[in-house]
């Protein structure tokens, strides 16, 4: 039995859900052999993913996106740094119900970057998801080396909204050490950087940006590509991706890959496949999204290539049996089944996810 589910946003980490589902099963069958492999996207999660999956935390202080110095985390393993954008530059570095969708800014992602170079990673899986920024990563090429300046000379000032005063930019003096290592974008979205499904239309609305706050950072986005020459990577998939951070990304010579997929390479998913014959995942909300890269469809994709059963649970489920067919699943347990009350369910998911799991192995285990 293999447990590689993603986190239960708001409610339980990765880790959790897998202790709690490997309870549940045992209840029912104490001498059950249960690997747990938690997985993650390349959102907030991924770090903890790697960590769980044997990879060593490393800390450092960094700038937040407000500004302010916070303790970010990245992991490390044989040369492979994990770094997680959100862990720098994410929305959980804000204050509750603060947003700063013009003025936010990734220069503590570039610092991240930084340190998991100087530690001696030679390939760094980056995962970006949850950001607070729509600056288009120049606060990480900032941190990194690059040097963004107004038409009289004075650095432009952090966020989204300051690109609109870039007048010159200067990129000789970015670390070299970038072109030396494999750079990989992992992320479960792959937009563009501007435009209709650009990285302001689509995601600035869940960082507080408005509609006129949208049009000037898409806008700010746009002469900010055109000042750099790059409006080839700016069209690129995965270029808008966590306030087009993944542009910055592509800037440097990152290869974007699906988030999930990148994940279950580094966390050693085949090969912890091989040795399950039914594979749990599952997400807090089984729905549409699920179905575009998210991790559940990522493991449900590949332990189906593989002849795998594959159940999921959930703590919410929006989707048709027939469509969780089509994803690799069998059948999706969620906790309103147990508990109709979605608040209770929240602040209770773990027993429920417990008496969840028993269900399923008396359905598959009996």
């Amino acid at each position: 039995m293999l447990v590689a589910a993603d986190k239960f946003k708001g409610s339980l980490t990765a880790v959790e859900v897998a202790e709690r589902v490997t309870a549940g099963l045992r209840r029912v069958r104490p001498d059950l052999r249960v690997e747990a492999l938690p997985v993650a996207d390349g959102g907030d999660g991924t770090v903890a993913a790697a960590v769980a999956a044997g990879f060593e935390r490393h800390e450092v202080r960094v700038c937040g996106p407000l500004g302010d110095e916070v303790t970010a985390a990245y992991a490390l393993r044989d040369g492979t740094a994990v770094v997680e954008m959100a862990e720098a530059s994410g929305l959980q570095r804000l204050p509750e119900g603060v947003f700063a969708p013009l003025t936010a800014s990734t220069y503590g992602s570039g610092e991240l970057l930084r340190a998991a170079l100087d530690a001696g990673a030679r390939s760094i899986v980056f995962g970006v998801g949850g950001s607070a920024t729509t600056d288009g990563g120049a606060g990480m090429l900032a941190a990194l080396g690059a040097r963004f300046l107004t038409a009289s000379g004075e650095p432009v000032g952090p966020g989204g909204a300051a690109l609109a005063e870039v007048a010159t930019a200067d990129l000789s003096g970015l670390d070299p050490r970038l072109r030396s290592v494999e750079f990989v974008l992992a992320s479960d979205v792959d937009n563009p950087l501007t435009g209709p499904k650009g990285a302001a239309a689509v995601y600035g609305p869940q960082k507080g940006a408005s509609p006129e706050d949208v049009e000037r950072l898409d806008a700010a986005l746009g002469h900010f590509a055109e000042v750099l020459d790059a409006g080839a990577v700016a069209a690129s998939p995965g270029a808008g991706a966590a306030g087009g951070i993944g542009f910055g990304a592509l800037l440097v010579g990152a290869r974007f890959r699906p988030g999930i997929e990148v994940m279950l390479d580094v966390l050693g998913f085949a090969a912890a496949l091989e040795r399950a014959d039914l594979v749990i995942t599952g997400e807090g909300s089984l729905d549409e999204q699920t179905l575009h890269g998210k991790a559940p469809a990522g493991v449900a994709a590949a332990a189906r290539a593989a002849g795998r059963d594959v159940v999921a649970v959930c703590g919410r489920l929006a989707l048709a049996p027939e469509v969780l067919g089509r994803a690799g699943m069998r059948r999706a347990y969620a906790l309103t089944d147990v508990e109709p009350d979605v608040s209770k369910c929240i602040a209770d998911a773990g027993p429920i996810l417990e008496r969840t799991s028993e269900r399923i192995a008396q359905d598959y285990l009996s």
